[in-house]
């Protein structure tokens, strides 16, 4: 996707990653034979580790940053709404080792690391794009429908696995609303996947009709008494349900508003991908049994020489 700047000067991609989506997608579909050194599984860091290396060998990004939710628990969303993703079970021991061994590995590749104990993968995404803005053009990997609300005119996400890429403008076709409008519209709607509600009565095609007429749900609840008016089934009891819930609304659209104010420690810098550390990947390497194919491809990717390895470990 072409972008250029107010100044007419090409902007550069900055490649913000989703990390818990691949961390999880490979948990879920790699066999867990292979372990590290101590025994423990790492079929979740091996799989990681492939997709991190095929993304950084077909982009070769020069900014890029990597999120990983620490905030599983005691995000500011908890304090606000207890209820939060209540409906998940938490992660066990032997995931949360290799969340850890992924971290590590992005480090030593020389990527920046997002972590945060109270701002989730999804809101340190949108500060670093923020922090960005008019410096460069974010490409958001993640097939997360959340993070569409960030998209703007240069924009563009990424769902990696399925290799299919929309700007702002594609997100109505994908959700059934405007960029701008996916926190209201899962306000409304609500969002299962988060244990967010909704507001009772409202689905997704009524929620979409509603912020089409709308615009926006500011708009929307200043001019209730225009709804029963609408070409829209069950409009009159729509209104009333929007009257009797609407702090439950505007609560909600602080859960699914992605917020921009995270703490970040290299948003000045660009996020400019760093040479890697040699010691600390070896190590990672050694642990997390990783075969000599893969070895070759992270010291490659961090701009090491390739050690010697033994060709009896596998690949």
């Amino acid at each position: 996707m072409a972008a250029v700047s107010a100044g007419s000067a090409p902007l550069q991609p900055l490649y913000l990653i989703d990390a818990s989506l691949y961390v999880f997608r490979a948990w879920h579909s790699i066999p867990d034979e292979f372990q590290d050194a101590q025994g423990w599984p790492v079929n979740a860091v091996h799989g990681f580790a492939r997709f991190l290396l095929d993304l950084l060998e077909r982009e070769r990004p020069q900014h890029i940053a990597v999120a990983f939710d620490e905030a599983l628990d005691s995000c500011f969303r908890h304090a606000i709404y207890p209820a939060y993703k209540a409906n998940r079970d938490p992660a066990p021991e032997a995931l949360r080792r290799q969340f850890a061994h992924c971290k590590a590995l992005c480090a030593a590749l020389g990527l920046e690391v997002l972590a945060d104990r109270d701002y989730e993968a999804d809101d340190l995404i949108g500060s670093a794009l923020h922090a960005s803005r008019g410096r460069l053009r974010g490409v958001i990997v993640s097939a997360d429908k959340d993070l569409s609300q960030l998209l703007l005119e240069h924009d563009e996400q990424w769902d990696y696995a399925r290799n299919q890429r929309w700007g702002a403008d594609g997100v109505k076709a994908r959700q059934g609303v405007h960029a701008h409008q996916v926190a209201d519209y899962l306000a409304l709607s609500g969002d299962a996947v988060d244990n967010i509600p909704g507001v009772s009565g409202i689905g997704a095609k009524s929620a979409a009709v509603l912020l089409a007429h709308f615009g926006t749900m500011d708009a929307l609840l200043e001019r209730i008494d225009e709804v029963p008016f609408l070409r829209l089934r069950g409009a009159a009891t729509l209104a009333v349900r929007l009257r009797e819930q609407r702090e439950q609304a505007l609560l909600f659209r602080q859960l699914t508003t992605v917020a921009l104010n995270a703490p970040l420690h290299n948003a000045a810098g660009g996020f400019l991908r760093n040479s890697g550390d040699g010691d600390m990947l070896g190590g990672l390497c050694e642990a997390l049994r990783f075969g000599p194919m893969t070895r070759r491809r992270l010291m490659t990717a961090a701009g090491l020489q390739s050690p010697s390895t033994p060709a009896n470990e596998f690949a």
